[in-house]
């Protein structure tokens, strides 16, 4: 198995920067709270993620607090958390584990001490070692869990209460054994304890101020370097802008002259290769020997043959056809003087029928008129 995203949860911009970082670095896909209450609203409105790294100090819910929150709900408690602080005594490892916490991970953190912890966790998940519920029935009776977190814990047991004792030595264990059972125990408060509670919550609170001074001084910072990084990257992006621009007005003058001399190289080639052809037609035309000229001569020889067979076949058709042309021309021209001599024949004797009739009826009308002059 392998651990595809996280939810990292710091109040603390620049932590939450550097871890993201070294998470990313392993390829993987980060989301992020600034507060204890705002990791539970994202594991109540999103997926739920494959390991929860939580800090430890923060305003509000600390991370112990916000631990006991997911390690009570069964929809997150088989989640591992990843407690981030700057304790690294044995004591405070197993009081963390005690309250549901998987591994314990010092701030600042290093790659080396992340990739121990997410490998273990891999392993541990890939054998089923997790613990998947977390008793705060069974925490709170052994005394190792307590709604404040303060870095000293005092051995007090919960149902005991403080009495003002002047004088330590006046008590003695015997004292405590021989109370009664159903009144709570008691436990002097002695001077030493005085100052070991004062010194306590001293501690606790120059710890939680110092985290809050540390922590305005870190986001002032991250502001103040993402600041300097985005004008870097901006005038790095000008610059490269500039210097592309550059580049490319050079790269287009180099090109333009290395068209140039390409095309002077590819004349000048050209030239040469043509100067050569040219003499080697020369040296191949003056060159001709008498072999050469007697093939030559040979087939002019035979290309005239050849031309002069060809005329006369031509001229033997040619006169072939003249003659058959010629003689249906004088067959045509026959033809149409018999036709004429025909039609003007025709003509004739009928002009000599009509001048024959025409005589034979003025005779007949003579005749005609001499008759009636005779008889009448």
């Amino acid at each position: 198995m392998t651990i595809k995203n996280a939810l990292l949860v710091d109040d603390s911009k620049v932590a939450r920067f550097a871890l993201s970082k070294l998470l990313e670095g392993r390829e993987m896909e980060v989301n992020m709270a600034g507060s204890a209450e705002e990791a539970l609203d994202f594991l109540n409105n999103h997926d739920r993620p494959d390991v929860i790294f939580m800090d430890h100090l923060m305003p509000g819910m600390n991370g112990v607090e916000a631990t006991r929150a997911i390690k009570s709900n069964p929809a997150t408690a088989t989640i591992p958390i990843i407690m981030c602080t700057s304790k690294k005594s044995s004591a405070f490892i197993q009081e963390a584990r005690n309250f549901g916490v998987y591994n314990v991970l010092t701030k600042p953190p290093q790659n080396d001490g992340l990739n121990l912890v997410l490998n273990q966790l891999v392993l541990d998940v890939r054998d089923g070692n997790l613990q998947e519920t977390f008793d705060l029935t069974e925490t709170a009776g052994n005394g190792q869990a307590t709604e404040s977190d303060v870095p000293d814990v005092l051995d007090v047991p919960d149902d005991a209460s403080l009495e003002l004792s002047p004088k330590a030595e006046s008590d003695s264990p015997a004292d405590h054994q021989t109370s009664p059972p159903d009144r709570p125990q008691v436990v002097p408060l002695t001077s030493d304890l005085i100052e070991q509670i004062a010194r306590s919550a001293v501690k606790t609170h120059i710890n939680n101020r110092l985290h809050e001074l540390l922590s305005s001084l870190f986001d002032e910072q991250y502001d103040h370097l993402k600041r300097a990084l985005d004008d870097a990257n901006k005038k790095q992006g000008d610059a490269l802008e500039q210097r592309l621009a550059a580049m490319t007005e050079s790269l287009d003058s180099q090109i333009a002259g290395l068209k140039h001399d390409v095309l002077a190289d590819i004349n000048l080639n050209l030239a040469r290769e043509w100067a050569e052809l040219k003499k080697e037609l020369a040296r191949m035309g003056g060159g001709f020997s008498s072999d050469h000229m007697a093939e030559m001569k040979d087939h002019i020889t035979s290309v005239q043959t050849i031309d002069t067979e060809f005329w006369q076949t031509l001229q033997s058709e040619a006169i072939q056809q003249a003659h058959e042309i010629s003689r249906e021309t004088a067959e045509d021209i026959a033809q149409r003087t018999i036709d004429l001599y025909v039609s003007q024949q025709r003509v004739v004797a009928s002009r000599f029928y009509t001048l024959g009739l025409a005589v034979s009826l003025s005779v007949f009308a003579v005749g005609i008129a001499w008759l009636s002059g005779l008889f009448g």
